[in-house]
This record gives C-alpha cells, structure tokens and sequence, in this order.
C-alpha cells in the first residue's frame, strides 16, 4: 500500500502526529510511506525510520522570490514540487491537517481515497471522499489524530510513542554547543509566534535571574532567528545565560531538549518536541487551551491565571492579562519544585 500524509506545520502540529505515524507503521508494516509537509516543520520527519520519503512544500520560498520580483524561479519551484507529488500514484491520501491548503493538495495528489475529518476549517473537507465523523475539538490534537489510525485499523489503546530517535550528527552539534554548561539545565525558549502568548520581558528576567542565583541552575535560551533581539536584550540583564538562539536546527534543538532537565516555555513548538523527548515542560498558556494543545504526558505542568476570557484563541488583544498577570514567582517556584521531583 503506498500511503500519503498530508501535515504540512506547524512544528508542535507536526510533532503531535507522529504517535499517528507510529501506530500507522505498526498497523501496515510493508506499506511506503510519504509525508507532505511544509520547510519550517521539514526536519521533524527528514530521515526518520517510519518514513520512507518526504515531499516539502516550499511555498514560504515561492512567495518570497514572488514579492522580490524572482517569478521564474517560484514557477519552476512550484511546478517541480507539483511533478514530486504526482510521481507516485497513492493508494490513500490523509489529510491530517484540515485547512484549505491541505485539501487543495490532497485533491492535486493521485490517489484513490483521499481521507480526512468531516467538517473541518476553510471547507477542506470538500475535497476528501471519505470523511470521519466532525472532531470534537476540545479533544486534545494528539489523541484526534490517533482516532484517524484507529479508524484505519490501528490498535492505539497502549502508551503514547512519539519516537524521536536521537540523531547522531545534530547530538554531536548539541554537545558542542552546550560545552561546558553543567546540570541542572534549564532551556528557556521565551518566544512565540502570537503576540498574545509572550509573557513580559521583565518576567522573564526576573525568573532567569533567580532561576541562575537561587537555584543554581545553568540557563539556556532558545529561539528562531526572529528572536534574536528579544533574547539578546534579555542576556543582556541577565548574567550567566547560554544564548543559542538562531544557531540550532530543529534537529539540534531536539538535541538540546534531550539533554536539558526541563524546559521553559509558552504555548509553542518546542514544547510540544520536549515532550515528546521526554523532557519535562513547564508552559504558560494564556489565549489557548492546554487540553487542546497541552504538552502531552504526565511530567509536564501547564500554569494558567485562569481569568474568565481564557482560553479566547485571539492572536491580539490589547490586554493579554490572561499570559502578564502570571506571577513571576509561582514560576520560578513551579520551576524549581518540578527540577526537584526529577531530580529525587
């Protein structure tokens, strides 16, 4: 059987799939499978063993070179990427994103059936001709995605595997980076993509610092190359941090998480990949729902304020009390307790 997977991002979105693909791979082991998937999430499934070829969609890379003037490179990008996704005809085509996008190229795709969520955002469920029940989506996205195996015969009733398997190279990359940065280790990765899931930047310089002063505890920020400024300011009132924002690739990112204690973070992709490396997660949630897109797993705690409008899933508001009136020091504490029960 020779099977397409349609998860195009983000990071978090792309990592909480891959428990799907496991259950996928364990349910049809002789069957090829592809994934189909957009260049910022691209290295979560490059070279992993449970996939036999990924497809990436570079559509940021197009409509760049289209707003500076490049049109042939974008159309001959465009129709390059279309030749790759029709090279093989598919015996199944699952859209497990459920957006306008995804159904357009699972429709672009040749295939036989073409399966997905019925109901789904932007009308993409028009372009499936096999449609599962609407989602319940207070269902947290994992165990959502998990429905769609089992409902391809999969037995998912047994742990959660994500399997990350560590990469050599990347791990080689991490080490070198993070030489001379003892234990504890605490990654912080302060950044996020809506303005309304950032926590103040004195926040945050209040729990590095403590967590670097009381706790004795070795600090390193993480982030895209986006974040470099915010960052940058904020080892600049904090002594001791390791700033690797914008030197890591996803893969030694993931490398990093797997080496750290915990990390630090808001509701963003790297929680969702330190989770399913293991490593525990401490996330602040504001504008969105941890049952939704929590970080999965029993090690991790989520603290909210719990103000009435939360969960409101607003990129801006012009009072975020729901992420800044998190207080500072149940932070820190909530840090530093959680670092002691894995430590003991």
């Amino acid at each position: 059987m020779n099977i397409l997977i349609v998860k195009l991002s983000a990071v978090g979105d792309v990592v909480q799939s891959l428990p799907f693909l496991e259950a996928l791979r364990r349910t049809y082991p002789q069957a090829r499978l592809t994934w189909l998937v957009e260049e910022a999430a691209a290295d979560i499934v490059v070279d992993h063993p449970r996939v036999d070829r990924v497809i990436v969609l570079r559509r940021k890379t197009w409509l760049k070179n289209l707003k500076t003037g490049r049109i042939l490179p974008a159309l001959q990008g465009f129709q390059n990427f279309r030749r790759e996704l029709r090279v093989e005809e598919y015996d199944l085509v699952i859209d497990l994103q459920g957006l306008f996008k995804s159904g357009i190229l699972t429709y672009l795709s040749r295939n036989r059936r073409r399966l997905g969520f019925d109901r789904t955002r932007e009308l993409s469920y028009l372009f499936l001709n096999e449609r599962l029940p609407p989602y319940d989506p207070n269902r947290h996205a994992l165990l959502r995605y998990l429905d769609v195996a089992a409902y391809l015969g999969a037995d998912v009733s047994g742990p959660v595997n994500f399997h990350l398997p560590v990469h050599l190279r990347a791990a080689a990359q991490a080490a070198e980076l993070l030489s001379g940065t003892g234990k504890p280790l605490v990654t912080v990765n302060p950044g996020a993509k809506w303005p309304t899931k950032l926590w103040p930047a004195a926040s945050w310089i209040e729990v590095c610092r403590r967590l670097v002063r009381e706790a004795r505890v070795n600090v390193v920020l993480t982030g895209g190359p986006d974040e470099t400024a915010a960052n940058r300011a904020l080892t600049a009132e904090v002594d001791g941090l390791l700033d690797l924002t914008g030197r890591t690739s996803l893969k030694v990112l993931a490398e990093v998480l797997r080496t750290a204690d915990l990390l630090l973070c808001p509701d963003t992709g790297p929680m969702h990949l330190a989770a399913a490396l293991g490593t525990p997660v401490v996330a602040l949630f504001g504008p969105t729902a941890p049952w939704r897109t929590g970080p999965f797993g029993p090690d991790h705690l989520v603290l909210r304020t719990g103000i009435e409008c939360s969960p409101c899933f607003r990129k801006n508001c012009p009072d975020p009390r729901c992420l800044t009136a998190l207080d500072p020091d149940l932070v820190f504490r909530s840090v530093r307790d959680r670092l002691d029960r894995v430590r003991h």
